[in-house]
Order: structure tokens, then sequence, then C-alpha cells
């Protein structure tokens, strides 16, 4: 495995781990005030780069393509600015970052949506 496929799996690792810290550490305070900021980062960290990986992995060409390296970069960025923009909002700060985050989960989501559609294309070629 290399290249786009192992960033995400290396990525999906590292963030299931800081996931199940941050769940530790929520059971041993008995304070579950930030849970809707470690499901995120379980959900879009762990399975969604998880399952990006294994895509780009099962498809290579896929990988090899601009378009599927702007939607790694674009759904990193969205997950890196979603997780602590909702720790915010839930703590009564600021909203701003977890709509931004939002914005960009989703345009990761449609750019990866436009990488298997496209993908399918060129395979039925």
């Amino acid at each position: 495995m290399r290249g786009l496929a192992y960033f995400c799996f290396v990525s999906a690792a590292a963030y299931a781990l800081v996931g199940m810290g941050f769940g530790i550490v929520m059971a041993a305070s008995h304070d579950h005030t930030l849970s809707t900021a470690h499901a995120h980062l379980n959900l879009l960290g762990w399975v969604s780069m998880a399952i990006y990986g294994l895509f780009y992995h099962t498809v290579p060409a896929a990988a090899e393509t601009r378009l599927a390296r702007i939607h790694v970069v674009v759904a990193t960025l969205g997950l890196w600015i979603i997780i602590p923009g909702i720790a915010m909002a839930v703590m009564g700060m600021s909203e701003g970052p977890a709509v931004i985050g939002s914005l960009l989960t989703i345009v990761g989501m449609i750019l990866f949506a436009a990488r298997v559609a496209t993908m399918k294309r060129s395979l039925a070629v």
C-alpha cells in the first residue's frame, strides 16, 4: 500500500486512537459534554477515512488523480476544523468553525462521490 490509500489508513488509525482516548477521558471524568465531538471524530476521522483508504487501495487508478488528492485534502481540513468547532459550539463559544468544518466536510464527500462516479465511467470504457 502506498500513496493516498496509505495516508488515509494511517490518518484513520490516528483518528481512532485520538477518538478512543477522548472517550476514555470522558468516561473517567463522567463528563460527556463533548460526546458529539467525540462521535464525529470517530465517524468522520476513523470510519470515513478508512473507507476512503479502502477505495483508493482497491481502485489504485482512482488515487492517481488531482481530484482524489483534492478530495483527501478537503476532507482532512474539514475534519480538523469541524471537531474543535463542535466542541466550541457545545461549550457555548462560536459556532463558526463548526459551520466551516461542516461545509468543508460535505464538499469533501461531494468530491469523493465525483471521484467514484468518474471512475465508474472510465472503467466502463
